[in-house]
């Protein structure tokens, strides 16, 4: 059997990936738009599909409420926190907090089964995709060497 571990490094290739040909190809607003609700949608699919009906089936029922609400919580957090962050860095930061809160949910994920974490998995690569899109034009406004793009 695989490690979970292993299966991180496929988001982070797509992500790369992603980067690589938005250097390259810089991808229209509407294709953007588009990865970034494809990429909502197959997360949410996967979670909901995979995840919930475990969750539910456990009978707890207040760690759920709970951690709902924890989620909205910092979610409201992270969108107070990007109105006060410009540019590069603000951007840069708020990937980074996207990504660790991906990483918990592919643990959880793979906590609860290889197929709900391999599912997440395949849904995470493609929100990273859009992750690696965004970053890129982001960072091509402001760093003129493609190589440095792709490297951060």
């Amino acid at each position: 059997m695989t490690p979970a571990w292993i299966y991180t490094l496929i988001p982070a290739a797509v992500a790369i990936l992603g980067a690589i040909v938005a250097v390259n190809v810089r991808p229209g607003p509407v294709i953007v738009s588009a990865v970034q609700h494809f990429a909502a949608g197959v997360v949410f699919a996967a979670a909901a599909g995979e995840i919930m009906p475990d969750v539910v089936h456990s009978g707890a029922l207040m760690a759920t409420i709970v951690g709902g609400f924890a989620g909205i919580g910092v979610m409201l957090a992270i969108r107070q926190l990007e109105r006060g962050t410009e540019g590069p860095v603000g951007l840069l930061t708020l990937v980074g907090v996207d990504i660790l809160i991906d990483g918990l949910v592919l643990g959880i994920a793979f906590a609860a089964g290889a197929k709900a974490g391999l599912l997440l998995t395949i849904a995470l690569s493609v929100e990273v995709l859009f992750l690696g899109l965004a970053v890129t034009t982001e960072l091509s406004q402001t760093i003129k060497s493609r190589v440095r793009i792709v490297m951060v």
